[in-house]
């Protein structure tokens, strides 16, 4: 695969990455909120792991990168 298909790729998993990585955390603040007791190193380290999750989920192909041709959707 080409140069130019793998910097669409890592912009295209980088932008969902950080998208799940908010989400995650706007979820662990929420809930704890409700609770009244908000963590921030929790929230911070599992929006961590779910942006590292992401990654790996994206390795098996994002359907926004059309393969051997690095377009980005």
């Amino acid at each position: 695969m080409s140069k130019q298909y793998w910097k669409t790729w890592a912009r295209a998993a980088g932008i969902r990455a950080v998208k799940t990585m908010a989400q995650t955390a706007a979820g662990a603040i929420g809930a704890a909120a409700v609770l009244s007791a908000v963590d921030v190193r929790m929230a911070a380290s599992a929006s961590a792991l779910a942006g590292i999750l992401s990654l790996l989920t994206s390795l098996a192909g994002l359907p926004e990168v059309k393969e051997g041709e690095g377009i980005y959707e």
